[in-house]
């Protein structure tokens, strides 16, 4: 199916674990543009990429700024993606969060005092999602948030980046969070959910979101996805699927909290059939976009 130009609506636009876990499952991730810092909206605080002797080098140490005591803050996503609580006791990390997001790249977030899941459960989160707070579990000798940006082969990358400040090894920058500012919406686009590459094409209004049809010219594929508008985090019935004509449909339906999806078919050449729900409201497209 080739990109088409005339779209039905207008588009929205220090000590470690060494092993690495398993990959997530590819739903319910979204490719990250930047990341955010890990505080709450406003708040300033020490990222020190120090030098040696760091483990793994490269990794943040987010430290107490001025008279704002780090101990007990809030942590949150820094990007959208799949959240894996665990707890190692007494060592290492101690209790800690991993975010694998949908390029394959991970964030790490070490020796929290408290998780909002317990270990070993997951949560999709977008950026700004609270997934625990500061606290000085496992190997940790000072109240500290321990940071990592890695990526999709497990290496640490060790000049990270965050609300667009970048800091290289030896380098100790004060940070000031514009995570979570403003707003309540989804904090989930449709190209985010579908990948790098992906345009929408097409979407249909749907009670409480929309759902969406996006085209990848690069290699024929189509995405669809169904994102929630009304009360974003909440969970609710939703699917979305996309049908090539002369193939079989591919539905990805259950209760989500911010959207569902994303499918995807090969469909170059092809008229595609497409849409989704939340909760009793749907949309069916016809045969359309035709190659």
């Amino acid at each position: 199916m080739p990109r088409h130009t005339t779209l039905r609506s207008a588009v929205l636009s220090l000590t470690l674990a060494a092993a690495l876990l398993p990959q997530a499952p590819a739903a319910h991730s979204a490719t990250f543009a930047s990341h955010k810092s890990p505080f709450n909206c406003g708040k300033t605080f020490y990222a020190n990429n120090w030098s040696p002797g760091h483990n793994p080098s490269g990794s943040i140490d987010w430290q107490t700024y001025g008279g704002d005591e780090i101990n007990g803050e809030t942590v949150r996503a820094t990007a959208a993606g799949t959240a894996y609580f665990n707890d190692a006791g007494s060592t290492s990390y101690g209790k800690w969060v991993e975010v694998r997001h949908g390029d394959g790249t991970r964030t790490r977030y070490a020796h929290l005092a408290t998780m909002v899941r317990a270990a070993g459960a997951t949560l999709s989160v977008g950026q700004g999602t609270a997934i625990g707070t500061v606290g000085s579990t496992g190997g940790s000798s000072a109240p500290h948030l321990h940071y990592e940006q890695r990526t999709s082969s497990g290496t640490v990358d060790t000049s990270p980046t965050v609300d667009g400040v970048t800091v290289s090894l030896g380098q100790k920058k004060a940070v000031t969070s514009t995570n979570s500012c403003g707003g309540s919406g989804n904090p989930y686009t449709p190209e985010e959910i579908c990948g790098a590459g992906y345009t929408t094409i097409d979407s249909a209004a749907l009670t409480g979101g929309r759902t969406y049809l996006l085209y990848n010219s690069a290699n024929g594929n189509n995405c669809v996805t169904t994102l929630k508008t009304t009360a974003p985090g909440t969970e609710a019935s939703m699917s979305a699927f996309l049908e090539p004509q002369g193939a079989s449909r591919t539905t990805d339906s259950g209760s989500y909290g911010y959207y569902a999806g994303p499918v995807k078919r090969t469909a170059a050449g092809q008229c595609v059939k497409w849409g989704g729900s939340i909760g009793g409201s749907s949309y069916t497209s016809p045969f359309e976009h035709c190659g």
